[in-house]
């Protein structure tokens, strides 16, 4: 039976894929947090992966926190710059192949049509420049066994993230303002999953980068919206500028993916965002 390692095992994406592992019997799965492998432990890394000689790494763990990452750019750099190195080192010694999450973030916001994955990198942010720099020292330490997905806006009914603070704050405020100039598409961790585990169980391996979100075009205001409306809520979300609600760290203002390269190489759909919100929203059982 073939093991695969999955970090970040405590995460939105790492619990979504506990939650579709029991429906993979063909494979044993190994979830990982932080205190059971500390990926920025290259010797704790190695000698983990000789002890399970995994198939596959599904690395989710990242350190996320994308305005603290400012004031702590070492911290940053360690998780998501060298951890993925070690990683893909880890696999390339044992023969597994890496399956790394990246972001959006990667790029400057610049552009006004969807996002390639071989378009110019220039993360504007700490967090962009260290997940940045994770995917070159995963992919430069081992290229033909490192497949890299870039994803967005990821949410799941698990862990802490935009649905569930917009639910709380349109539960206990009359009236919000959410940012309606920052552009780009939603990724439902349980559809991020289900493609994980496709691609792990598709005929042919085909390393490299590929875009993941869900298809359709928002802003984070009208993200806001259709979950008010889910909710049934009556509070107010107005629209504001991104230059009046300033955070620690810049985000960009357009970071919509093309994922024309991954459906095509791995026969792939892809859900649209409000038909996987309404899901996860069903599933919190509001």
């Amino acid at each position: 039976m073939q093991k695969i390692i999955v970090t970040g095992a405590g995460g939105q994406l790492g619990r979504e894929l506990q939650v579709l592992a029991g429906k993979f019997p063909a494979f044993e799965f190994i979830f990982v947090t932080r205190h059971e492998l500390p990926i920025d432990d290259a010797s704790r890394v190695s000698a983990f992966f000789r002890e399970t000689k995994p198939a596959f790494c599904i690395n989710c763990a990242a350190y996320t926190a994308v305005d603290k990452a400012e004031s702590e750019k070492e911290a940053a750099f360690r998780i998501n710059g060298d951890a993925p190195g070690y990683l893909a080192a880890a696999c390339r010694d044992t023969g597994a192949r890496l399956i790394h999450i990246s972001t959006d973030y990667v790029f400057d916001g610049s552009s006004a049509i969807p996002l390639k994955e071989d378009d110019p990198t220039a993360p504007i942010n700490v967090y962009g420049a260290s997940k940045l720099e994770g995917e070159k020292q995963a992919l430069g330490t081992y290229p033909d066994g490192t497949l890299v997905i870039r994803t967005s806006w990821v949410y799941s009914e698990f862990g802490n993230n935009f649905v569930k603070t917009m639910i709380r704050l349109m539960t206990e405020r009359p009236a919000i303002n959410v940012v309606n100039d920052q552009i780009g598409s939603p990724t439902y961790a349980a559809d991020l999953a289900a493609a994980i585990l496709h691609l792990i169980t598709a005929p042919h391996f085909v390393p490299g980068i590929f875009n993941y979100s869900n298809e359709g075009q928002i802003s984070w205001y009208d993200f806001a919206v259709a979950i008010r409306g889910l909710i049934h809520s009556t509070c107010t979300v107005g629209p504001i500028a991104s230059a009046n609600y300033p955070t620690p760290a810049r985000r960009p203002h357009y970071s919509l993916l093309n994922k024309e390269r991954i459906k095509k190489t791995y026969d792939l759909s892809i859900p649209e965002w409000y038909t996987s919100l309404t899901t996860c929203i069903a599933h919190l059982n509001l």
